[in-house]
């Protein structure tokens, strides 16, 4: 029987150390929790500037509801679009050096919708073997030819690009790499996309906010403009609230806006959420003393901490990846993390590739040199054998 299939499929789960576990948090987001009942010291929130929590936020949506409601009521190209999505269309395009975005829900419907808008079944893609589900999922509903390539192989890429006959191209990448913490080879990117006569599609996820000049992003980490850059922002991470939006060129907004199903198809966000999305963009805006404090506890994490022989990946980002391996033993230093009430996820494939399993510790600018500290004496008393 059907059931007794999926009661299977769930044994082997089980039995690979891969079935995963939702706990129910009590309390605002934020470095200390209350997990399950039980107070946690948590390392595994996206919310780096602390802004999840922040009284002023919780104020802007209490006024944005007050103002505007609740709901949109419908999609935004029916009547769900209000005067207040306009306002934080452009602020978004402005902060980030676009001509225009596109606001929508969530990051994965903006990855998933852009991606088919822009190409289809003739077109080529050509992705990180890295990429986020949603970049991978959007490549796939393209009906695209899609290239993988090594993980930011560029010479591999530019020889995928030189062979292919498509006419229309597109290069994907995330920028901040959500599992590893890497930054991509986003200059080279764009100069491949020159020379191949592509589009360079960049999901900031993890940049936006917390890398470039005042936490634009990673586009003005690196001092990058182009009409061939297609440029995604995440709104539920460094900026604390929730949405995304797609940036570029007015064009490029433009035909999303008309062939992207996962925007056209779905309730508009609601404008409360668009209201606190102002007051965010103000904070992250002035929020240098925010990503120094973040930038401090990254340098005295990596500092501090002595994983060997487990492997601390080389990244500069609030993403701090500790390489153990193996699912079970990944498992067991997540659960003894745990038991001294830190709350560090064990992340297993096929979120990281088979023998890669490991303790994902994100960082926060509302982390303490305290808390950091706690977390790396910690990790260094545990016992190395069972790895």
């Amino acid at each position: 029987m059907l059931i007794d299939l999926l009661q299977a499929d769930l044994a082997a789960l089980d039995a690979a150390s891969l079935r995963r576990v939702r706990r129910s948090v009590g309390t605002p987001c934020g470095p200390r929790v209350v997990v399950d009942g039980r107070p946690m010291l948590a390392f595994c929130s996206n919310d780096y500037l602390g802004l999840a929590g922040d009284p002023a936020l919780a104020e802007a949506l209490k006024a944005g509801a007050a103002r505007w409601g609740v709901g949109a009521g419908a999609s935004h190209l029916v009547s769900g679009h209000y005067a207040v999505h306009d306002e934080l269309e452009g602020k978004l395009a402005a902060f980030v050096g676009c001509e225009r975005a596109l606001y929508l829900s969530a990051g994965y419907l903006a990855n998933s919708g852009a991606i088919p808008a822009l190409v289809g079944r003739g077109d080529a893609i050509f992705s990180d073997r890295l990429n986020h589900a949603s970049l991978i999922d959007g490549a796939r509903l393209s009906g695209a030819d899609l290239h993988r390539y090594p993980h930011g192989d560029v010479a591999a890429l530019e020889q995928a690009l030189a062979s292919s006959q498509r006419q229309r191209k597109l290069i994907v990448s995330d920028a901040v790499f959500s599992m590893d913490g890497d930054i991509a080879p986003l200059p080279e990117l764009l100069a491949l996309a020159g020379r191949y006569d592509a589009w360079l599609m960049v999901d900031d996820a993890h940049g936006f906010g917390v890398l470039g000049p005042q936490g634009r992003g990673t586009l003005a980490h690196f001092g990058l403009a182009s009409w061939r850059l297609i440029y995604v922002g995440t709104l539920g991470k460094a900026a604390g609230v929730a949405g995304a939006f797609v940036a570029g060129d007015s064009r490029v907004i433009e035909w999303l806006l008309q062939k992207a199903r996962t925007y056209i198809f779905t309730t508009g966000a609601p404008p409360a959420m668009a209201h606190t999305l102002l007051a965010s963009l103000d904070l992250i805006a002035a929020g240098d003393a925010r990503r120094a404090r973040l930038s401090e506890g990254i340098a005295q994490l990596r500092a501090e901490l002595h994983p060997a022989p487990w492997r601390l990946m080389d990244s500069t980002t609030p993403i701090q990846p500790v390489v153990i391996g193996d699912n079970e033993a990944t498992l067991a230093v997540a659960r003894a993390l745990w038991d001294q009430g830190l709350w560090v996820p064990a992340i297993r494939p096929p979120t990281v590739p088979q023998g890669s399993a490991r303790l994902r510790i994100s960082l926060s600018a509302a982390h303490t040199a305290e808390d950091v500290q706690r977390l790396t004496e910690a990790i260094n008393r545990l016992p190395r054998g069972s790895a």
